[in-house]
Order: structure tokens, then C-alpha cells, then sequence
């Protein structure tokens, strides 16, 4: 009889407890909620999209080196800047209501001066390289391309495959810190590599006779050989690599990418990059 006594007992104190209502849970203060506010306010302002911020500003900072036609070009005597990509850049700021500025850059600064927030973009000539995608995001490609050379039109023959241009005797200069420099230096053992600091110049420098050869991308070869009628860009059809043209923007900022995934993607398929090329190529 106890122990049906002490389990009446137990279910009574069950029921009880179960029936009481539960203490409602306590509702944030003023200040709490204050700071919930603040601390939202300054995250969306910490990680505003250029997408944003350049029409707000009604500037699109462009980063480029201005010393590889024909996508950057500066004219040292104006201070102003043509080429493809420079087209290519007016009618990106123009869409996002807004004007571009140009950042003048290095091939080796490019990189830093982007991820530094120096500026919003950086064109004109750019090549896709996974060293650089750790640091940057490229957007869709406006063109495939590949590296060639460049030489004496009397020494075409000469120079068609690395095999013939990695030999001593032979001078391939290069401009520094960009990608031609680094497939000099991973290909060429045997020939001297010449640093030349200025691209703007470097090819008189073959004209010359004070290099043999460049290796850099087809479309600048070509451009060079219209340009200079001593030189001839060697099988620029069949490079000795593949690549792809790009403008590098900074890391991190999804909607300012896809906006401009959307611009580069209908510029190269509505005839308008095209266009800007064609000016400059033929």
C-alpha cells in the first residue's frame, strides 16, 4: 500500500508541474537591441558592393599599366589613354551612371594595387593566370590568346619553335612582372634574357638588333607587326600556349562580378568588343 501511495504522489506532482505555465523568456533590452542594430548597419556598410558604391560615387577607378597596345595605350604627351579595354572601361562606368578614372599601374603592381582598393577594376591586356586568381577574380573572357614570338621579318624561319630560340647566342628580351617574363624564364635555359623596362619601346629594340626575339601574346604580336613592317609575329594561329584575356576585379565581391560577367558577356557576343578591336587590328 506505500509504494501505490508513493506513485499516487509522484503522478499528482507530475501533472502539476506540467500544467504550470513556463516563465516567458527574457526579451532583449534597449541597449542589446541598439547594438544588434549598429553592428548590422556597419556589416551591410563593411561589405557594400561596387555595384553601389561606384554609381553613388560616380567614378569607376580603372587600373592599367597604359604600355600594352593595343588594349592600354598612354600617350605620354595628352595623359590620355586609348585602347580596347579603355573602350571597353567607358562603357562599363557609363552603365553603372558614372566615369571612368584611370590608375596608372605596373604589370608587377597590378595585382597589390587592386586588392588594395587603389582601384575598382584593372584592364588592358590582362591574362588569366591561377597565381593571380588567389588574389584577384577575373571576370568572363573577351579573348582567348597564347604566347608567340616576335622577330626580324629575315629571321622568321629561324625562330619557330622554342627549341631554336633557347640557344646562346640568341637575346629574348622581355618586359618585367608580367606573364611574359615568367614563360621566358620557365622555358629559356640557354639564350639570354634582356630586361627591358619600358613594353612601350621594347620592340625597337629587335628592330635594332639589340634583341632577337619576344615572346608575348599573339595579339600583340600582331598589332606590333602592323605597326613596325621590319617585324613578323610568328604563327600567331598556333601559339605555344593558351590563355585568356580578362578585367581582374577585387576578390570577394560577388554582385559587382556577375554585373560584370553581364557586360563583358553581352559586349563579346553583340559585335561591340569586336568593333573596338577591329579599330585597332586592321
Amino acid at each position: 500500500m506505500k509504494r501505490a501511495a508513493t506513485l499516487s504522489a509522484l503522478a499528482c506532482l507530475l501533472a502539476v508541474t506540467s500544467a504550470a505555465p513556463s516563465a516567458p523568456a527574457p526579451s532583449p533590452g534597449p541597449s542589446a537591441s541598439r547594438d544588434a542594430s549598429i553592428n548590422a548597419a556597419s556589416a551591410r556598410k563593411g561589405h557594400a558592393s561596387l555595384l553601389d558604391t561606384v554609381p553613388e560615387r560616380g567614378l569607376l577607378r580603372v587600373c592599367t599599366t597604359g604600355d600594352y597596345r593595343p588594349f592600354t595605350h598612354l600617350d605620354p604627351e595628352k595623359g590620355t589613354y586609348s585602347g580596347v579595354d579603355i573602350d571597353m572601361a567607358r562603357d562599363l562606368a557609363t552603365s553603372l551612371e558614372a566615369k571612368p578614372k584611370y590608375v596608372e599601374t605596373t604589370w608587377a603592381k597590378l595585382v597589390d594595387d587592386l586588392s588594395s582598393g587603389k582601384c575598382d577594376i584593372a584592364v588592358g591586356g590582362v591574362s588569366i593566370t591561377l597565381p593571380r586568381a588567389r588574389d584577384v577574380y577575373f571576370s568572363e573572357p573577351t579573348r582567348e590568346d597564347g604566347k608567340t614570338p616576335i622577330v626580324r621579318c629575315e629571321d622568321k624561319d629561324k625562330y619557330q619553335t622554342l627549341q631554336q630560340i633557347d640557344r646562346p647566342g640568341t637575346t629574348v628580351i622581355v618586359n618585367p612582372g608580367g606573364t611574359n617574363e615568367q614563360f621566358a624564364r620557365d622555358n629559356i635555359k640557354q639564350a639570354t634574357i634582356k630586361l627591358h623596362p619600358e613594353n612601350t619601346t621594347i620592340f625597337e629594340e629587335i628592330v635594332e638588333g639589340r634583341a632577337d626575339v619576344m615572346m608575348t601574346d599573339a595579339s600583340e604580336t600582331r598589332y606590333q607587326a602592323k605597326i613596325h613592317p621590319e617585324l613578323c609575329s610568328v604563327h600567331p594561329d598556333e601559339p605555344f600556349t593558351f590563355s585568356e584575356k580578362a578585367y581582374a576585379l577585387p576578390r570577394g565581391d560577388e554582385q559587382f562580378k556577375e554585373y560584370v560577367d553581364q557586360f563583358v558577356h553581352l559586349a563579346t557576343h553583340d559585335g561591340t568588343y569586336e568593333k573596338y578591336e577591329d579599330e585597332w587590328m586592321k
